[in-house]
């Protein structure tokens, strides 16, 4: 009986693997046509609301709160081509310079590894604070779509501190006219019984007070929302001035784009003093700048 030849194994390992990426630029364009179609209708429905707020620029805040989940959304124009935008949000390592720039953030490092790359991310206070002291949550970044005029990336972590789960921080842009993009960023996560008790904790005691940017009408009188919907709106604003502000520093020389950073994320959330302050420049800039001497080590 003749022998089959057998291919060696790392031409079968190619072909699979052309195989694979054949199929998930098939899927990309795919979702990039029916995202990108979604996209531009929200953007047609928002116009109204992006040309005149109380937020001073072209943005609309949302959120939902279910029993065991929260979601903040962001929609905006920003002055941005989009090739720019694509470009840069497609790269993993980019978004660990997002993510720094939030307060909370202590540590990020991105890492390639098989199957989607990943943010190795350290969340904790608002203070300077040891990395061993700070929660741990692991992102997987995936390119969900992709086409000349649409792009989506989603980060996803299933577990996060305090008994919560499920982080997304979803992003997806598309051209629009005078050059500019209009993106929609998502910051959602999920909690059970653990993760809301701590929430609440939280909540009732340094997070009392601090409220949100939608306007909900009780008796007739309009208050801003609080508890967990008023937290999630604000670090959705938070992650938005963060993208923002590493587009803004992409002018700069690479020397120069740290601090260039730093300076538009802070000046921007001081507009929003009431959701938003919670250090003075000096302190957050020399918490930054020694969390990211840190990170580079």
């Amino acid at each position: 009986m003749q022998k089959t030849k057998r291919k060696p194994l790392s031409f079968v390992a190619a072909t699979m693997l052309a195989a694979a990426t054949s199929c998930s630029v098939g899927a990309l364009a795919a979702n990039g046509e029916s995202g990108n179609a979604a996209l531009q209708a929200r953007y047609t429905a928002l116009a109204p609301q992006l040309a005149r707020n109380e937020f001073q620029r072209p943005l609309v805040i949302e959120s939902t709160e279910s029993s065991n989940a929260v979601s903040g959304n962001a929609y905006a124009v920003i002055n941005y081509p989009f090739a720019t935008v694509s470009d840069a949000f497609k790269n993993p390592a980019n978004w660990c310079d997002v993510l720094m720039l939030h307060l909370n953030t202590k540590f990020c490092r991105a890492a390639d590894e098989v199957g989607p790359s990943k943010l190795e991310v350290s969340v904790g206070k608002k203070t300077p604070q040891e990395i061993k002291d700070a929660y741990s949550l692991t992102f997987d970044f995936r390119p969900a779509a992709a086409t000349p005029d649409y792009m989506s990336v989603r980060l996803n972590a299933d577990k996060g501190p305090l008994g919560t789960n499920n982080y997304r921080i979803n992003l997806q842009a598309t051209p629009i006219a005078g050059g500019k993009t209009f993106m929609h960023l998502q910051y959602s996560y999920g909690y059970g019984m653990a993760g809301r008790i701590a929430m609440q904790g939280y909540l009732s005691t340094i997070g009392s007070g601090k409220l949100g940017f939608t306007r909900t009408e009780n008796a007739g009188e309009k208050k801003y929302v609080d508890g967990m919907r008023g937290a999630v709106e604000r670090n959705t604003m938070r992650y938005y001035l963060a993208i923002d502000a590493y587009l803004a520093s992409m002018t700069t020389s690479p020397a120069e784009q740290l601090d260039r950073r730093l300076q538009h994320w802070f000046d921007a959330t001081e507009q929003y003093p009431r959701q938003l302050r919670e250090v003075d420049r000096a302190a957050y800039l020399t918490m930054k700048r020694a969390e990211h001497q840190r990170a580079a080590k």
